[in-house]
């Protein structure tokens, strides 16, 4: 049954149950809401635009007290420019959605929002996101809209549904947040925020392609050609360890951040590539693939969170 959001009637709370209140519903509501922008993706990019912001700000030799505002609109501009790109991608795949099995349950497939209603949601976080970026530097606001750009039309409209490059395109638009975030304090961009946004595109493919490996008959089924349904796994993880092997270098070009952030990147990057040559004797491709998968999470996380403490 379709039902708009933006009100809530006596119908709703009678159809919750008698135990039910508006609050209830108004609850249940705004949890479709994060579904649409896939709050898990919002939140970890924050974490890498939260660690631009921060280094910026060391390395511009500003004080941190003075940017609250800046890194204030950053961040809330970062987030809704990825939500509204997410959004968008939920409104514009909602004629496949329904064949996988990890999407079939959004709004925008069970009927809880309609396809217009997704339409401005998405087109509206956007814009407000692109307004707040634009409140710190105009560098910000012109990469978050670039990274949204590549996202929605390249990757989500184009690539994502013709080619097995979908994932390098839709790489682009991943690496931007650390970038985002040190332009909006250094609009010049020194080197380490290149670093950074260089270590989140080579980070993307192996992390989606091991979960495009876990999904591997949910994509064949809705005709979506990722590397693994239209080559196989055995090419997939050769290309996944290319860019693990790629992403260790790069990861390590930012050693003036100290020996223990220098020590510890190449301890998680050669854990990574060890664990991908590994793939290459696992007789079980899907159980690889999942601690493929989980590791370039942790990885992820305590490099960027490891950024950030070894400059307090």
């Amino acid at each position: 049954m379709n039902k708009s959001n933006t009100a809530i009637d006596a119908t709703d709370v009678i159809e919750a149950g008698p135990d039910s209140s508006v609050a209830d519903v108004q609850q249940k509501s705004w949890k479709d809401y994060l579904v649409l922008a896939k709050q898990g993706i919002v939140t970890s990019n924050l974490i890498t635009t939260f660690a631009g912001i921060y280094l910026a700000i060391v390395y511009t030799g500003a004080v941190f007290t003075t940017h609250l505002g800046t890194m204030i609109f950053a961040l809330l501009g970062a987030a809704l420019v990825m939500a509204g790109g997410c959004t968008l991608n939920n409104y514009i795949d909602r004629d496949i959605d329904h064949l996988m099995e990890r999407t079939k349950e959004r709004p925008t497939v069970t009927g809880r929002f309609s396809a217009k209603h997704v339409l401005l949601v998405g087109l509206g976080q956007a814009a407000l996101g692109i307004i707040f970026l634009a409140l710190t530097t105009p560098t910000a606001a012109v990469i978050g809209l670039i990274g949204l750009f590549i996202y929605v039309v390249l990757y989500t409209m184009w690539t994502k549904r013709t080619t097995t490059l979908n994932t390098i395109v839709g790489s682009f638009s991943g690496a931007v947040p650390p970038l985002i975030g040190w332009a909006a304090i250094d609009g010049s961009l020194h080197m380490y925020a290149w670093l950074l946004f260089f270590i989140m595109f080579f980070w993307q493919p192996p992390h989606f392609l091991a979960l495009a490996m876990k999904r591997v008959e949910e994509y064949r089924a809705a005709g979506i050609p990722m590397l693994p349904v239209v080559a196989g796994f055995e090419m997939t993880k050769r290309q996944m360890v290319v860019y693990v092997a790629a992403l260790l270098p790069v990861s390590l070009m930012l050693y003036p951040f100290g020996i223990v952030y220098t020590v510890v990147a190449a301890v998680l990057g050669v854990g990574w590539l060890a664990l991908g040559i590994a793939g290459f004797k696992m007789k079980d491709d899907i159980k690889w693939a999942r601690l493929m998968f989980v590791y370039s999470l942790n990885y992820l996380t305590i490099l960027f969170v490891l950024m950030v403490i070894v400059h307090f």
